[in-house]
C-alpha cells in the first residue's frame, strides 16, 4: 500500500493500556487501536490528534501505529 504522507485522525480515547489506545475516529465513528509507547500518558475521555502513515490494518478493531499524538481536550 502506499502513502503519500501522514495523516491526522481526530479522536476521542476510550481505553488506555500499555502502549496502545482504544479510540473512537471523530470523523468515521469507528472504533481504532492505535499502537505508541506513549499511550499511557492519555486517559479515557481526552480528545486528541492522531498522526499516522496512513497504513491501518484490516482487523477487527482496525490497528494503526501512531507517529505523535497530543492532546486536545477531555471529550
Amino acid at each position: 500500500m502506499e502513502t503519500t504522507g501522514s495523516v491526522t485522525m481526530h479522536a476521542c480515547v476510550l481505553q488506555v493500556n500499555c502502549c496502545e489506545l482504544l479510540v473512537r475516529d471523530l470523523d468515521t465513528d469507528q472504533e481504532v487501536l492505535v499502537h505508541s509507547p506513549k499511550a499511557c500518558c492519555f486517559s479515557a475521555g481526552d480528545h486528541v490528534c492522531i498522526t499516522y502513515n496512513g497504513i491501518m490494518t484490516r482487523s477487527i478493531p482496525p490497528q494503526i501505529n501512531a507517529d505523535s499524538i497530543c492532546r486536545l481536550h477531555h471529550c
